[in-house]
Protein backbone atom coordinates (compact mmCIF):
# COMPACT_ATOMS: atom_id res chain seq x y z
CA UNK A 1 0.00 0.00 0.00
CA UNK A 2 1.32 3.35 -0.65
CA UNK A 3 2.57 5.52 1.82
CA UNK A 4 0.22 8.66 0.74
CA UNK A 5 -3.65 8.68 1.18
CA UNK A 6 -6.14 11.27 1.02
CA UNK A 7 -7.62 12.29 3.70
CA UNK A 8 -11.71 13.11 4.23
CA UNK A 9 -11.20 16.55 2.85
CA UNK A 10 -8.99 15.30 0.09
CA UNK A 11 -6.12 16.76 2.30
CA UNK A 12 -3.23 14.14 1.80
CA UNK A 13 -1.86 12.38 5.35
CA UNK A 14 0.92 10.83 5.26
CA UNK A 15 4.15 10.00 7.56
CA UNK A 16 5.46 14.14 7.76
CA UNK A 17 7.85 14.40 9.93
CA UNK A 18 10.68 13.93 7.32
CA UNK A 19 8.69 16.96 4.95
CA UNK A 20 9.12 18.92 7.94
CA UNK A 21 12.59 18.24 8.69
CA UNK A 22 13.18 19.35 4.73
CA UNK A 23 10.94 22.53 5.13
CA UNK A 24 12.42 23.45 8.59
CA UNK A 25 15.84 23.10 7.14
CA UNK A 26 14.88 24.78 3.96
CA UNK A 27 13.69 27.65 5.93
CA UNK A 28 16.05 28.22 8.41
CA UNK A 29 19.22 27.90 5.46
CA UNK A 30 18.16 30.76 3.23
CA UNK A 31 16.46 32.77 6.38
CA UNK A 32 19.84 32.90 7.76
CA UNK A 33 21.66 34.01 4.88
CA UNK A 34 19.96 37.35 5.44
CA UNK A 35 21.73 38.42 8.16
CA UNK A 36 24.60 35.97 8.86
CA UNK A 37 26.98 38.14 6.30
CA UNK A 38 26.39 41.20 8.16
CA UNK A 39 28.87 40.37 10.36
CA UNK A 40 31.64 39.18 8.25
CA UNK A 41 31.84 42.46 6.27
CA UNK A 42 34.62 43.64 8.22
CA UNK A 43 36.64 40.73 6.99
CA UNK A 44 35.49 40.61 3.35
CA UNK A 45 36.67 44.19 3.14
CA UNK A 46 40.48 43.78 4.34
CA UNK A 47 40.78 40.27 2.29
CA UNK A 48 39.15 41.62 -1.46
CA UNK A 49 39.89 45.31 -0.74
CA UNK A 50 35.98 45.82 -1.24
CA UNK A 51 34.61 49.25 -1.67
CA UNK A 52 31.53 50.49 0.61
CA UNK A 53 29.81 50.76 -2.32
CA UNK A 54 30.39 47.00 -3.22
CA UNK A 55 30.02 45.90 0.20
CA UNK A 56 26.91 47.41 0.45
CA UNK A 57 25.89 44.92 -2.41
CA UNK A 58 27.45 42.01 -0.67
CA UNK A 59 25.16 42.52 2.25
CA UNK A 60 22.29 43.06 0.27
CA UNK A 61 22.49 41.78 -3.07
CA UNK A 62 20.92 38.65 -1.75
CA UNK A 63 18.14 40.47 -0.25
CA UNK A 64 17.20 41.84 -3.34
CA UNK A 65 16.99 38.88 -5.63
CA UNK A 66 15.59 37.01 -2.82
CA UNK A 67 12.31 39.23 -2.56
CA UNK A 68 12.53 40.32 -6.04
CA UNK A 69 11.63 37.05 -7.67
CA UNK A 70 9.96 35.16 -5.17
CA UNK A 71 6.61 35.28 -6.40
CA UNK A 72 7.68 34.43 -9.36
CA UNK A 73 9.14 31.28 -8.16
CA UNK A 74 5.74 30.86 -5.96
CA UNK A 75 4.37 30.22 -9.51
CA UNK A 76 6.97 28.21 -11.19
CA UNK A 77 6.29 26.20 -8.84
CA UNK A 78 2.68 25.42 -8.92
CA UNK A 79 3.03 24.99 -12.56
CA UNK A 80 6.40 22.60 -12.73
CA UNK A 81 5.80 21.22 -9.43
CA UNK A 82 6.89 21.48 -5.86
CA UNK A 83 9.71 19.10 -5.84
CA UNK A 84 11.18 20.31 -9.26
CA UNK A 85 11.25 23.50 -8.08
CA UNK A 86 12.13 23.09 -4.83
CA UNK A 87 15.22 20.69 -5.71
CA UNK A 88 16.51 23.16 -8.52
CA UNK A 89 16.56 26.27 -5.63
CA UNK A 90 18.47 24.04 -3.24
CA UNK A 91 20.83 23.12 -5.87
CA UNK A 92 21.40 26.61 -7.37
CA UNK A 93 21.56 28.60 -3.89
CA UNK A 94 24.08 25.60 -3.35
CA UNK A 95 26.41 26.11 -5.59
CA UNK A 96 25.83 29.83 -5.34
CA UNK A 97 27.10 29.55 -1.71
CA UNK A 98 30.14 27.32 -2.98
CA UNK A 99 31.09 30.28 -5.32
CA UNK A 100 30.72 33.17 -2.40
CA UNK A 101 32.99 30.88 -0.44
CA UNK A 102 35.56 30.67 -3.70
CA UNK A 103 35.33 34.23 -4.14
CA UNK A 104 38.44 35.64 -4.99
CA UNK A 105 37.18 39.09 -5.65
CA UNK A 106 34.21 41.02 -4.85
CA UNK A 107 32.83 41.17 -8.12
CA UNK A 108 32.30 37.28 -8.04
CA UNK A 109 31.34 37.81 -4.54
CA UNK A 110 28.32 39.97 -5.58
CA UNK A 111 26.94 37.87 -8.29
CA UNK A 112 27.37 34.77 -6.11
CA UNK A 113 24.89 36.55 -3.79
CA UNK A 114 22.64 37.53 -5.99
CA UNK A 115 22.45 33.89 -7.25
CA UNK A 116 21.92 32.77 -4.02
CA UNK A 117 19.06 35.44 -3.48
CA UNK A 118 17.46 33.42 -7.40
CA UNK A 119 17.81 29.87 -5.37
CA UNK A 120 15.81 30.96 -1.85
CA UNK A 121 13.34 32.53 -4.01
CA UNK A 122 12.40 29.20 -5.66
CA UNK A 123 13.03 27.30 -2.46
CA UNK A 124 10.89 29.28 0.31
CA UNK A 125 7.12 29.11 -1.51
CA UNK A 126 8.08 25.78 -2.89
CA UNK A 127 8.62 24.72 0.83
CA UNK A 128 5.24 26.30 1.78
CA UNK A 129 3.39 24.90 -0.54
CA UNK A 130 4.26 20.94 -0.02
CA UNK A 131 2.77 21.93 3.29
CA UNK A 132 -0.77 22.99 1.53
CA UNK A 133 -2.04 19.50 0.56
CA UNK A 134 -1.79 18.44 4.10
CA UNK A 135 -4.78 17.76 6.43
CA UNK A 136 -5.27 20.45 8.81
CA UNK A 137 -3.40 19.45 11.80
CA UNK A 138 -0.35 18.70 9.74
CA UNK A 139 -0.51 21.58 7.62
CA UNK A 140 -0.22 23.87 11.04
CA UNK A 141 2.34 21.96 12.47
CA UNK A 142 4.42 21.94 9.02
CA UNK A 143 3.91 25.86 9.00
CA UNK A 144 4.71 26.39 12.59
CA UNK A 145 7.88 24.26 12.35
CA UNK A 146 8.55 26.44 9.78
CA UNK A 147 8.20 29.90 10.61
CA UNK A 148 10.00 28.79 13.69
CA UNK A 149 12.98 27.79 11.84
CA UNK A 150 13.00 31.50 10.06
CA UNK A 151 12.44 33.20 13.14
CA UNK A 152 15.38 31.28 14.94
CA UNK A 153 17.76 31.79 11.97
CA UNK A 154 17.24 35.42 12.44
CA UNK A 155 17.76 35.91 15.16
CA UNK A 156 21.31 33.84 15.26
CA UNK A 157 22.39 34.85 11.98
CA UNK A 158 24.18 37.56 13.63
CA UNK A 159 25.99 35.45 16.80
CA UNK A 160 26.88 32.60 13.73
CA UNK A 161 28.48 35.10 11.82
CA UNK A 162 30.36 36.85 14.34
CA UNK A 163 31.53 33.60 15.53
CA UNK A 164 32.92 31.91 12.29
CA UNK A 165 34.22 35.73 11.45
CA UNK A 166 36.34 35.40 14.65
CA UNK A 167 37.34 31.64 14.96
CA UNK A 168 37.84 30.85 11.08
CA UNK A 169 37.83 33.03 7.49
CA UNK A 170 35.06 34.53 6.07
CA UNK A 171 34.49 32.54 3.67
CA UNK A 172 33.15 29.63 6.14
CA UNK A 173 29.91 31.75 6.48
CA UNK A 174 28.77 30.72 2.99
CA UNK A 175 30.71 27.25 2.67
CA UNK A 176 29.00 26.13 5.58
CA UNK A 177 25.97 26.03 3.36
CA UNK A 178 27.13 23.83 0.89
CA UNK A 179 27.02 20.38 3.18
CA UNK A 180 24.05 21.21 4.32
CA UNK A 181 22.36 22.38 1.01
CA UNK A 182 23.70 18.50 0.05
CA UNK A 183 21.78 17.05 2.77
CA UNK A 184 18.57 19.32 2.25
CA UNK A 185 18.70 17.96 -1.22
CA UNK A 186 18.75 14.50 -0.94
CA UNK A 187 15.70 14.82 2.08
CA UNK A 188 13.69 16.69 -0.66
CA UNK A 189 14.18 14.03 -3.35
CA UNK A 190 13.02 11.20 -0.77
CA UNK A 191 10.40 12.93 1.17
CA UNK A 192 8.39 15.01 -1.22
CA UNK A 193 5.98 13.34 -3.08
CA UNK A 194 7.04 13.96 -7.00
CA UNK A 195 3.58 14.51 -8.14
CA UNK A 196 2.55 17.64 -6.03
CA UNK A 197 2.19 20.77 -8.01
CA UNK A 198 2.38 21.02 -11.52
CA UNK A 199 -1.06 21.66 -12.27
CA UNK A 200 -0.89 24.92 -11.66
CA UNK A 201 -4.52 25.78 -12.85
CA UNK A 202 -2.87 25.86 -16.11
CA UNK A 203 0.08 25.04 -17.57
CA UNK A 204 0.69 28.72 -18.77
CA UNK A 205 3.56 30.93 -16.34
CA UNK A 206 2.36 34.38 -17.36
CA UNK A 207 4.93 35.98 -18.32
CA UNK A 208 3.74 39.31 -18.28
CA UNK A 209 2.89 39.22 -14.73
CA UNK A 210 6.39 37.39 -13.85
CA UNK A 211 8.05 40.46 -15.25
CA UNK A 212 6.09 42.75 -13.99
CA UNK A 213 6.02 41.21 -10.50
CA UNK A 214 9.93 41.21 -10.73
CA UNK A 215 10.44 44.55 -11.25
CA UNK A 216 7.72 45.22 -8.97
CA UNK A 217 9.64 43.67 -5.79
CA UNK A 218 13.15 44.17 -7.48
CA UNK A 219 12.54 48.12 -7.62
CA UNK A 220 10.55 48.27 -4.26
CA UNK A 221 13.52 46.45 -2.68
CA UNK A 222 15.87 48.23 -3.96
CA UNK A 223 14.24 51.65 -3.29
CA UNK A 224 13.48 50.65 0.44
CA UNK A 225 17.44 49.26 0.97
CA UNK A 226 18.92 52.57 -0.87
CA UNK A 227 16.43 54.96 0.90
CA UNK A 228 16.94 54.07 4.22
CA UNK A 229 21.05 53.94 3.47
CA UNK A 230 21.74 57.14 1.43
CA UNK A 231 18.15 59.14 2.08
CA UNK A 232 14.90 59.07 0.00
CA UNK A 233 15.36 62.25 -1.64
CA UNK A 234 18.39 60.29 -3.55
CA UNK A 235 18.11 59.85 -7.31
CA UNK A 236 18.60 55.88 -7.26
CA UNK A 237 15.90 56.00 -4.43
CA UNK A 238 13.55 58.09 -5.96
CA UNK A 239 13.65 56.31 -9.43
CA UNK A 240 13.11 52.90 -8.17
CA UNK A 241 10.33 54.24 -6.35
CA UNK A 242 9.03 55.51 -9.66
CA UNK A 243 10.04 52.09 -11.14
CA UNK A 244 8.05 49.92 -8.73
CA UNK A 245 5.22 52.17 -9.03
CA UNK A 246 5.05 51.52 -12.85
CA UNK A 247 5.81 48.06 -12.35
CA UNK A 248 2.62 47.55 -9.13
CA UNK A 249 0.70 48.96 -12.40
CA UNK A 250 1.83 47.01 -14.86
CA UNK A 251 1.19 44.12 -12.71
CA UNK A 252 -2.26 44.67 -11.74
CA UNK A 253 -2.66 45.33 -15.66
CA UNK A 254 -1.29 41.91 -16.98
CA UNK A 255 -3.47 39.73 -14.44
CA UNK A 256 -6.68 41.11 -15.44
CA UNK A 257 -5.94 40.33 -18.76
CA UNK A 258 -3.74 36.75 -18.51
CA UNK A 259 -5.95 33.73 -18.78
CA UNK A 260 -4.16 32.15 -16.35
CA UNK A 261 -2.98 34.77 -14.13
CA UNK A 262 0.18 33.94 -11.50
CA UNK A 263 -1.95 35.70 -8.56
CA UNK A 264 -5.89 35.56 -8.39
CA UNK A 265 -6.65 39.31 -7.31
CA UNK A 266 -9.59 37.75 -5.79
CA UNK A 267 -7.96 36.36 -3.31
CA UNK A 268 -7.50 39.21 -1.51
CA UNK A 269 -11.44 39.21 -1.14
CA UNK A 270 -10.75 36.10 1.18
CA UNK A 271 -10.61 37.56 4.51
CA UNK A 272 -8.87 35.19 6.01
CA UNK A 273 -5.70 35.34 3.39
CA UNK A 274 -5.88 39.34 3.35
CA UNK A 275 -5.69 39.29 7.37
CA UNK A 276 -3.29 36.89 7.26
CA UNK A 277 -1.15 38.60 4.60
CA UNK A 278 -1.78 41.81 6.73
CA UNK A 279 -1.05 40.38 10.27
CA UNK A 280 2.24 39.28 9.03
CA UNK A 281 3.52 42.50 7.45
CA UNK A 282 2.44 44.06 10.94
CA UNK A 283 4.50 41.46 12.73
CA UNK A 284 7.69 42.14 10.32
CA UNK A 285 7.51 45.85 10.71
CA UNK A 286 8.15 45.66 14.04
CA UNK A 287 10.28 42.94 14.98
CA UNK A 288 13.08 43.43 12.18
CA UNK A 289 12.88 47.58 13.19
CA UNK A 290 13.91 45.85 17.08
CA UNK A 291 16.75 43.29 15.46
CA UNK A 292 18.37 46.06 13.66
CA UNK A 293 18.66 48.75 15.41
CA UNK A 294 18.37 47.30 19.17
CA UNK A 295 22.05 45.78 18.19
CA UNK A 296 23.20 49.42 17.60
CA UNK A 297 21.36 50.59 21.06
CA UNK A 298 22.93 47.72 23.35
CA UNK A 299 26.43 48.63 21.98
CA UNK A 300 26.05 52.15 21.60
CA UNK A 301 24.13 53.11 24.18
CA UNK A 302 24.10 50.12 27.09
CA UNK A 303 28.03 49.19 26.08
CA UNK A 304 27.22 45.50 25.51
CA UNK A 305 30.27 44.14 23.05
CA UNK A 306 29.87 42.99 19.57
CA UNK A 307 29.20 39.37 21.34
CA UNK A 308 27.48 40.22 24.12
CA UNK A 309 24.68 42.18 21.66
CA UNK A 310 24.63 39.12 19.58
CA UNK A 311 23.99 36.73 22.96
CA UNK A 312 20.93 39.05 23.58
CA UNK A 313 19.05 37.59 20.60
CA UNK A 314 19.62 33.71 21.58
CA UNK A 315 16.80 33.54 24.57
CA UNK A 316 14.59 34.87 21.66
CA UNK A 317 15.37 32.13 19.43
CA UNK A 318 15.45 29.30 21.80
CA UNK A 319 11.96 30.60 23.24
CA UNK A 320 10.56 30.25 19.15
CA UNK A 321 11.80 26.65 18.98
CA UNK A 322 10.48 26.14 22.55
CA UNK A 323 6.95 27.25 22.43
CA UNK A 324 6.27 26.31 18.73
CA UNK A 325 5.68 23.07 19.41
CA UNK A 326 2.59 23.75 22.13
CA UNK A 327 1.11 26.46 19.38
CA UNK A 328 -0.88 24.20 17.30
CA UNK A 329 -2.46 22.88 20.73
CA UNK A 330 -2.97 26.49 21.87
CA UNK A 331 -4.58 27.56 18.16
CA UNK A 332 -6.68 24.22 18.26
CA UNK A 333 -8.09 25.64 22.06
CA UNK A 334 -8.05 29.13 21.46
CA UNK A 335 -8.71 29.46 17.44
CA UNK A 336 -5.76 30.99 15.11
CA UNK A 337 -7.57 34.45 15.48
CA UNK A 338 -7.03 34.73 19.20
CA UNK A 339 -3.82 32.79 19.29
CA UNK A 340 -2.00 35.47 16.93
CA UNK A 341 -3.73 38.61 18.22
CA UNK A 342 -2.57 37.34 21.88
CA UNK A 343 1.27 37.11 20.11
CA UNK A 344 1.23 40.18 18.65
CA UNK A 345 0.00 41.40 22.09
CA UNK A 346 2.79 39.95 23.42
CA UNK A 347 5.61 41.45 20.84
CA UNK A 348 3.95 45.06 21.33
CA UNK A 349 4.41 44.34 24.77
CA UNK A 350 8.10 43.51 24.47
CA UNK A 351 8.69 46.54 22.10
CA UNK A 352 7.37 48.70 25.05
CA UNK A 353 9.62 47.35 27.51
CA UNK A 354 12.73 47.82 25.46
CA UNK A 355 11.27 51.34 24.85
CA UNK A 356 12.08 52.27 28.54
CA UNK A 357 15.37 51.33 28.40
CA UNK A 358 18.44 53.52 29.57
CA UNK A 359 22.09 54.10 29.90
CA UNK A 360 23.09 51.56 32.62
CA UNK A 361 20.81 49.09 32.30
CA UNK A 362 21.67 45.52 32.06
CA UNK A 363 20.61 42.04 31.26
CA UNK A 364 18.14 41.81 34.08
CA UNK A 365 15.65 45.20 32.54
CA UNK A 366 17.13 43.15 28.41
CA UNK A 367 15.57 39.64 29.16
CA UNK A 368 12.02 40.09 29.85
CA UNK A 369 11.71 42.28 26.84
CA UNK A 370 13.43 39.52 24.71
CA UNK A 371 11.23 36.90 26.27
CA UNK A 372 8.19 38.50 25.55
CA UNK A 373 9.27 39.41 22.02
CA UNK A 374 9.88 35.66 21.68
CA UNK A 375 7.36 33.86 23.17
CA UNK A 376 4.39 36.19 20.97
CA UNK A 377 6.42 35.28 18.34
CA UNK A 378 6.26 31.88 18.63
CA UNK A 379 2.15 32.45 18.76
CA UNK A 380 2.12 33.58 15.42
CA UNK A 381 2.89 30.67 14.36
CA UNK A 382 -0.91 30.00 12.58
CA UNK A 383 -0.74 32.35 9.94
CA UNK A 384 1.19 30.67 7.44
CA UNK A 385 -1.41 27.83 8.40
CA UNK A 386 -4.41 29.95 7.88
CA UNK A 387 -3.03 31.67 4.48
CA UNK A 388 -2.43 28.52 3.00
CA UNK A 389 -6.08 26.75 3.96
CA UNK A 390 -7.70 30.07 2.67
CA UNK A 391 -6.27 29.08 -1.09
CA UNK A 392 -7.02 26.66 -3.52
CA UNK A 393 -4.20 24.04 -3.18
CA UNK A 394 -2.91 24.56 -6.68
CA UNK A 395 -2.15 28.35 -6.10
CA UNK A 396 -0.13 27.03 -3.18
CA UNK A 397 3.26 27.99 -4.56
CA UNK A 398 2.03 31.36 -5.29
CA UNK A 399 0.09 32.28 -1.71
CA UNK A 400 3.51 30.95 -0.12
CA UNK A 401 5.02 33.14 -2.03
CA UNK A 402 2.94 36.05 -0.93
CA UNK A 403 3.64 35.29 2.50
CA UNK A 404 7.01 35.02 2.43
CA UNK A 405 7.61 38.01 0.50
CA UNK A 406 5.20 40.18 2.60
CA UNK A 407 7.59 38.74 5.34
CA UNK A 408 10.71 39.95 3.34
CA UNK A 409 9.72 43.46 2.19
CA UNK A 410 7.61 44.28 5.75
CA UNK A 411 11.13 43.84 7.53
CA UNK A 412 12.95 46.25 5.06
CA UNK A 413 9.94 48.64 5.47
CA UNK A 414 9.87 48.06 9.22
CA UNK A 415 13.98 48.95 9.09
CA UNK A 416 13.79 52.22 6.89
CA UNK A 417 10.46 53.34 9.03
CA UNK A 418 12.09 53.09 12.26
CA UNK A 419 15.10 54.18 11.05
CA UNK A 420 13.65 57.38 9.95
CA UNK A 421 12.30 58.33 13.31
CA UNK A 422 15.88 57.51 14.70
CA UNK A 423 17.26 60.06 12.27
CA UNK A 424 14.53 62.10 12.15
CA UNK A 425 15.34 62.79 16.36
CA UNK A 426 18.56 63.64 16.77
CA UNK A 427 18.76 61.54 19.37
CA UNK A 428 19.70 57.56 18.77
CA UNK A 429 18.55 56.77 22.31
CA UNK A 430 15.47 59.01 21.77
CA UNK A 431 14.64 58.00 18.33
CA UNK A 432 14.94 54.43 19.06
CA UNK A 433 12.55 54.60 22.22
CA UNK A 434 9.86 56.71 19.83
CA UNK A 435 10.67 54.26 16.79
CA UNK A 436 10.06 50.84 19.16
CA UNK A 437 6.58 52.67 20.55
CA UNK A 438 5.56 53.25 17.03
CA UNK A 439 6.12 49.71 16.21
CA UNK A 440 4.37 48.53 18.63
CA UNK A 441 1.25 50.27 18.11
CA UNK A 442 1.45 49.08 14.77
CA UNK A 443 1.39 45.33 15.54
CA UNK A 444 -0.86 46.16 18.37
CA UNK A 445 -3.32 46.63 14.69
CA UNK A 446 -1.74 43.22 13.39
CA UNK A 447 -3.31 41.93 16.75
CA UNK A 448 -6.93 43.75 15.78
CA UNK A 449 -6.95 42.62 12.25
CA UNK A 450 -5.99 39.19 13.54
CA UNK A 451 -9.23 38.80 15.94
CA UNK A 452 -11.56 40.03 13.06
CA UNK A 453 -9.89 37.87 9.72
CA UNK A 454 -8.99 34.75 11.46
CA UNK A 455 -11.10 31.61 12.50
Amino acid sequence: MSSLAVGRAGRRTTRVWPLFLVTGLAGFLTTLDNTVVTVAVPSIQRDLGASLAALEWVATGYILTFAGLMLAGGRLADVHGHRRVLVAGLAVFTVASLGAGLAGSVEVLVAARLAQGAGAALILPATLAVLAGREERQRSTGVAVWMASGAAALALGPVAGGYVSQHAHWSWVFLANVPLGAVIIVLAAVAVPAGEGGAGGGRELDGGGVVASVVFLGAGTFALIHGGAHGWASVPAVVALIVCAGGGAAFVVAERRAREPMVELGLFRVRSFAGGVAAQVLWGLGVNGVFFYTAIFLQGVLGFTPTDSGVAFVPLALLVVVVTPVVPLVGRWLGAGRTVAAGLVLVAGGMALAATLEAGDGWGRLLPAVCAIGVGSALTMPLGSAVLGAVPEPRAGVAGGIFSVSREISGLFGIAAVGVIVHASGNFATGYAAGLLVAAGLVLAGALISLVALP
